[in-house]
């Protein structure tokens, strides 16, 4: 079983995007030159000569330096380099300690503070890993001298700056790191953070950027030339993340980007990656701790310095831009959306403005995938980026529901629906085929500035994803079982189809005095072949999505699979006429947890610098860390509760649909009980999304993010669906024993 395991996880490994070949291990000297702070808007030839002219003979891209805070501090940035891993000694830390003189090297003093206190057992891991390979280290300033410590807190020769180092002291050593403070450590507010980097006058950076140049030149000039070099900016400056400098000079690299699989991008690394390459350019083994991945020059070229440098430099606009705009972005969505359900309620207690109603809910619900279609225009190009992003959402946005409303599929009570959800699926899941382009750099995805994530399904886009594809594949279901739904309405009632009530109880069955059409509502086609034909259409539409989202290297989403399991086999099920228990919920959430571990474990067994962060956490179950992963992410979920843009959406939604459901005349004129009427399968799709919104929400660390997305792309769609179905012609929607009402909702087959 095990040898079967293993070559299955060979041949996926030939299959799986992101399994990119690691760098070729080539013994040799190797130097880390770290200028915390740098930003490729820094450089220029006239500005930093040594660092432009190392570009050029590099291979250059942006390094996200994000550890475990929102800001990374030198110290943590340097620390990240020791470990291997995202590691901090707390929000504010500041500057490298300095180290003590001991005999021709030196000692970081308190170094076992790390360990006992600070939790970060992995602090010393690439300077462990250097001496026992033999070699020695050679550290120039103090956040060199934390990178390189082994786990004593010692460096095997250290001197404080560059004046203070000859040239044949740089051959001594194959593994040589550089601190070079000069934009960090003059501006200093105590032994805290620095100030602002935008802060500074131009005056001032710019002095600073001549002094980090000219060490950085006077090291490179003393190196020898077969030295392969790497130069990092290490850390952020005061309170703001930014992307980073990064280079690497090596033989047949020049003018290429620079990327790591660790990223799945051909332009971006991750600081933990800088460990990872220092040892394998050395030929050293790397420790099992270490989850970083060897930097790699890409295929695609720069074009040239300046060429990379801009692009480069766009990278951390649209990152930014996308950090600064997310919380009003969110806020204005939260309050959009609750003011949508209280004038929507009002509206439609007086029987009034249900076509606006129907304009509006679908135009919000464009809004989501507009975040991503945006990105198909070069905004962040403009000369205010944040403009042309809110412009262009809005403009997709309108474009999208003018489509939805004015298509020939409009007069169909579910066509608007099908359109925006169809859209959604589809962007979403071309985007996860094409390398997820589409949601780097987006409000409701992520950015490379943030550092969360940088390839694969986020959990906001997951969310839109399942509802969206439960919502199409509802659609789907009920153009298959409308013949059935016919035959039914022209039954007689005392004589139903075959198999049209097998499943349902004995008070809701057609001899049973009082029945009405709720039988319709809750058991679509009863078991019959449309109806079974449909479930599988589900279950196919939903499983494939489910993979897709779920797959290592593709979507690489561990929580969305098991939300998203559940979510199909309800609606599934609830199409097919059969019930669904509790205990059966329970076991498609433990079916979701199975086959996401089976993916995980498959993934585990690929060779580690081609694992995703699912075949880590398998690797963190054996060692027992699994627990504090979990803890960690179950906390920030339960944050999310309290969050003032998220948890609105989410009461709102919901009390409108739970009144909306017990009182449909007084709440809501009858829209959703229509809507049901309209389309059994619609219902099931619905309960199918909130389903996954729930269990997505458990399960992952953005919690409340998953239900609120899911529901304000959801419950939209089925209030426009309600209202078309208003307009249309089949017996009414009524409980069991309710007395009929004076004003009609009809319904007929789509």
């Amino acid at each position: 079983m095990k040898r079967t395991l293993v070559a299955l996880a060979v041949v996926l490994g030939l299959l799986w995007p992101g399994a990119a070949q690691s760098a070729t291990r080539v013994d040799g000297r190797v130097v880390l030159i770290g200028i915390p702070g740098l930003r490729w808007s820094d450089l220029s030839p006239a500005g930093t000569p040594n660092l432009w002219q190392l570009a050029e003979r590099s291979a250059v891209g942006s390094l996200s330096v994000r550890t475990v805070g929102r800001v990374t501090c030198p110290y943590d940035g340097w620390l990240t380099v020791s470990a291997g891993v995202r590691s901090a000694v707390g929000h504010g830390c500041g500057l490298p300690p300095l180290p003590e003189p001991d005999e021709a090297g030196a000692v970081i003093p308190g170094y076992e503070y790390l360990h006992r206190v600070a939790g970060q057992r992995n602090a010393g891991a690439l300077g462990e890993a250097v001496h026992a390979a033999g070699e020695c280290t050679l550290a120039i300033g103090p956040g060199a001298a934390l990178a390189l410590a082994d786990r004593s807190g010692r460096v095997d020769v250290y001197a404080p700056s560059p004046a203070q180092i000859r040239a044949d002291a740089l051959t001594g050593c194959r593994v040589i790191a550089v601190d070079v403070d000069d934009l960090i450590r003059p501006y200093m507010t105590g032994d805290r953070l620095p100030r602002e980097e935008d802060s500074l006058t131009a005056r001032e950076r710019a002095a600073a950027l001549r002094l980090a140049d000219a060490k950085a030149g006077a090291v490179l000039s003393m190196l020898p030339e077969d030295t392969r070099v790497l130069l990092a900016g290490l850390s952020d400056h005061g309170g703001n993340p930014h992307l980073r400098v990064a280079m690497m000079r090596d033989e047949g690299v020049s003018g290429r980007f620079l990327g790591a699989a660790s990223t799945h991008r051909d332009d971006t690394t991750i600081l933990p990656d800088i460990t990872a390459t220092i040892l394998s350019l050395t030929g050293v083994a790397a420790p099992p701790g270490v989850i970083g991945v060897p930097w790699q020059a890409a295929e695609r070229r720069t074009g040239g310095t300046e060429t990379a440098r801009v692009a480069l430099d766009r990278a951390d606009v649209a990152g930014e831009t996308i950090r600064d705009v997310g919380g009003i972005f969110f806020t204005t969505v939260a309050v959009l959306q609750v003011a949508f359900y209280l004038i929507a309620f009002l509206l439609m207690r007086r029987r009034r403005g249900l076509s606006g109603i129907r304009v509006a809910a679908v135009a919000l619900a464009s809004v989501p995938v507009s975040t991503y279609l945006v990105n198909l225009t070069p905004w962040h190009h403009a000369g205010s980026p944040v403009l042309a992003l809110v412009g262009g959402i809005a403009g997709c946005a309108l474009l999208l529901a003018a489509t939805a409303l004015a298509g020939p599929w409009r007069r169909a009570p579910l066509g608007p629906l099908a359109m925006v959800a169809g859209v959604t699926a589809a962007v979403l899941a071309g985007d996860l085929l094409t390398g997820t382009t589409l949601q780097l750099n987006s409000v409701m995805g992520y950015s490379a500035v943030v550092g969360a994530r940088y390839y694969g399904l986020g959990n906001i886009p997951f969310a839109l994803f399942a509802t969206s594809v439960l919502l199409f594949a509802a659609t789907i279901a009920h153009r298959l079982t409308r013949a059935d739904r016919a035959d039914r309405a022209d039954a007689p009632a005392d004589r139903p189809a075959l198999g049209d009530h097998a499943d349902a109880p004995v008070e809701d069955r057609p001899e049973h005095e009082g029945a009405t059409v709720a039988v319709v509502t809750a058991h679509p086609a009863g078991g019959s072949r449309a109806s079974v034909v449909a479930a599988v259409v589900v279950a196919v539409l939903g499983g494939f999505a489910m993979i897709l989202g779920g797959w290592p290297g593709v979507g690489s989403d561990f929580g969305g699979v098991i939300a998203f399991v559940p979510g199909i086999a309800v609606t599934a099920l609830l199409i097919a006429g059969r019930r669904v228990s509790i205990v059966k919920l329970g076991a498609f959430c433990v079916a979701g947890g199975v086959i996401v571990m089976s993916i995980a474990y498959l993934d585990y067994l690929r060779p580690a610098g081609s694992q995703t962060h699912l075949g880590r956490f398998v690797g963190q179950v054996f060692t027992g860390e699994a627990l504090e992963v979990i803890g960690r992410k179950f906390g920030a979920m339960l944050g999310t509760l309290l969050n003032p843009n998220l948890m609105p959406v989410v009461i709102a939604a919901v009390a409108f649909l739970v009144y909306a459901l017990l009182r449909p005349e007084q709440a809501s004129a009858g829209v959703l009980p229509a809507a049901f009427a309209h389309s059994p399968a619609l219902r099931a799709g619905l309960i199918g999304t909130l389903v996954s919104g729930v269990v997505g929400m458990l399960v992952n660390d953005s919690g409340a993010a998953v239900l609120s997305m899911a529901l304000a792309l959801a419950v939209p769609l089925t209030l426009s669906a309600g209202i078309k179905a208003l307009d249309e012609d089949v017996p009414r929607y009524e409980e069991p024993g309710q007395q009929p009402a004076s004003n009609s909702l009809v319904s007929r087959s789509n």
